[in-house]
């Protein structure tokens, strides 16, 4: 498929950024052409706001489903978790906010976050991306904030 030849690697980088391994956004941006391949509604030319959209969804999704992934290997047996991976204490902190930030937030607000704070694109550029005002996708990074505060001063107020 040439949209993934031409996208491909700018959207492994993207989930890289979000998923912090690179395996792991390998996976994701391949699931989503074969889901694309598959589908026979499929539009011939794929933009990338459709795919950047799309595979941030998909990564979303990801983290997600991170806790139900550790429990259900932790029933299992030790060798279907392969090697662990190591990560410098500030990734592993910033990932684990994340984590439970995609807990507590909508799919707007963590559709919002991922573009403004992993792919550093400013409210309009934002908006542009998603169809909503700059005021809207002020208001969602607002409620980022609010949420990152509660649970910052939950974890302070845990130590």
């Amino acid at each position: 498929m040439e949209a993934y030849a031409r996208y491909g690697p700018a959207l492994i980088r993207k989930c890289q950024r979000l998923l912090q391994h690179r395996q792991d956004s390998e996976d994701v941006v391949q699931s989503l052409f074969v889901d694309l391949l598959s589908d026979p509604g499929t539009p011939r030319t794929l933009d990338l706001p459709y795919l950047y959209r799309a595979v941030t969804n998909r990564c979303l999704n990801h983290l997600r489903d991170a806790k139900n992934r550790a429990r259900l290997l932790a029933e299992h047996d030790g060798s279907l978790r392969g090697p662990a991976r190591v990560a410098c204490d500030e990734q592993v902190h910033g990932l684990e906010l994340v984590l439970r930030l995609a807990e507590k937030l909508d799919d707007g607000c963590l559709e919002v976050l991922a573009y403004r704070y992993f792919d550093e694109l400013t409210q309009e550029e934002i908006g542009e991306l998603t169809g909503l005002s700059r005021k809207t996708v002020g208001k969602r990074l607002e409620r980022v904030r609010e949420e990152v505060r509660r649970l910052l001063g939950a974890r302070g107020g845990d130590a």
